[in-house]
């Protein structure tokens, strides 16, 4: 016991500060992409012919789907011009399936989840998570919120086992056909008021499954979705950043 505590004082405080701090994140973090419509040639295809989920598109100008994008950078490796980078920034959720397609434009970020819904859902947040058919990773990354280093119920989210116990649903994978029922179920099971996050590429779009005779191409054609969380997979730090927009921990329009 006594070497336990000479090594806690020894390691500190692991837990991160964020939002207050922003922690380093890597120099290969791949962030917000930017779009710059400016740069892009007239008739130029070069990164709509590599992009392997079908995310970019020039008609009425360059458009980047986050919803579909997989961050691979085969879109910034192509293009000759530069039209297409990205950037360190890990806000990324929005409210909106909409807002998830990057133009020069401005980024809107997750709003608060409704009055209503916070009255009752703002101050402790229960989540079951359904894995609808991924490869994981954005499971992995979600778990990760719950270890020393981010420690997650400190913001009154938690996991919990039972739908019968949660305030909402966070869903990830492409919607299998074979978890479609088991997906509405748990859904029905989680009382009134509740909320749906879509969780990476697969469960906003089918990411790289798009289209595939076994898979819904994401959550939003079965359920309604109040927060997306674009991604292959998304960060620890973009997951939790969307989870404390959603409940208003971070004020809208925070540039944290």
């Amino acid at each position: 016991m006594l070497q336990i505590l000479k090594t806690r004082l020894r390691q500190g405080h692991r837990t991160t500060k964020f939002p207050l701090e922003l922690p380093t994140l890597p120099v290969q973090f791949r962030g917000r992409p930017l779009v710059d419509s400016s740069k892009c040639p007239s008739g130029c295809q070069a990164c709509v012919e590599v992009c392997p989920s079908q995310a970019i598109s020039t008609d009425g100008g360059l458009k980047l789907d986050l919803g579909k994008c997989l961050f691979c950078t085969e879109c910034v490796d192509a293009c000759p011009e530069g039209a297409l980078r990205y950037t360190q920034d890990h806000r990324l959720a929005v409210s909106r399936r909409a807002d998830l397609v990057l133009t020069d434009g401005e980024w809107k970020l997750a709003q608060r989840m409704a009055d209503d819904l916070h009255r009752t859902l703002g101050r402790a947040l229960r989540l079951r998570e359904v894995c609808a058919g991924s490869c994981n990773a954005c499971d992995l990354d979600t778990n990760v919120l719950n270890t020393v280093g981010w420690d997650l119920s400190r913001f009154g989210i938690q996991f919990v086992a039972s739908p019968r116990h949660a305030d909402g649903l966070v869903v990830t994978g492409a919607i299998s056909r074979n978890m479609h029922a088991a997906l509405l179920s748990t859904y029905e099971a989680v009382p009134k008021p509740r909320v749906v996050i879509a969780l990476g590429a697969c469960a906003i779009s089918g990411g790289p499954f798009q289209g595939s005779a076994d898979v819904l191409n994401g959550v939003e054609g079965v359920l309604p979705v109040d927060l997306f969380i674009p991604g292959c997979p998304p960060h620890p730090l973009t997951i939790l950043d969307g989870l404390l927009r959603l409940i208003g921990k971070i004020p809208n329009g925070s540039q944290t």
